[in-house]
This record gives C-alpha cells, structure tokens and sequence, in this order.
C-alpha cells in the first residue's frame, strides 16, 4: 500500500530524544497505521492494520513495565 506522506499528519512519542532519532506515526487511511524513521522522512513509510499496531503496541508496553 502506497502512503501518500504529503497529505499525512505524523507524530512523534512525547519520550523522543531531543534529537528526534525515533519513529513517527501516522494514521492516513481509516484502515492504515503508517510508521517511518524521522531520520529519513521522505523515506518509505510501513503500514500495519489496525489489529496489528493495536497488538505492537500492547506487547511493547507490557515489555516495558517488566524492566
């Protein structure tokens, strides 16, 4: 699926470095979760459903919690 990055609101986590080394994210479509390096904006972005950011996202932070 082609992301169309110019017309895509991205965000960063409000945990990014000061020098925005991280991954930003965006939700184009209704159906699309886009994820790119803000190193190389206009670099290829990922899409994911739904269901499986939802499920990165909730294993990630049971991860983290553990630490």
């Amino acid at each position: 699926m082609a992301i169309q990055q110019g017309n895509t609101s991205w965000r960063k986590s409000s945990y990014s470095l000061a020098h925005g080394d991280c991954v930003e994210v965006a939700s184009p479509l209704p159906r699309a979760i886009a994820v790119r390096d803000s190193k190389a904006p206009q670099g290829n972005a990922l899409a994911f459903s739904p269901a499986a950011w939802t499920s990165f996202v909730t294993t990630v932070a049971g991860e983290d919690r553990t630490r």
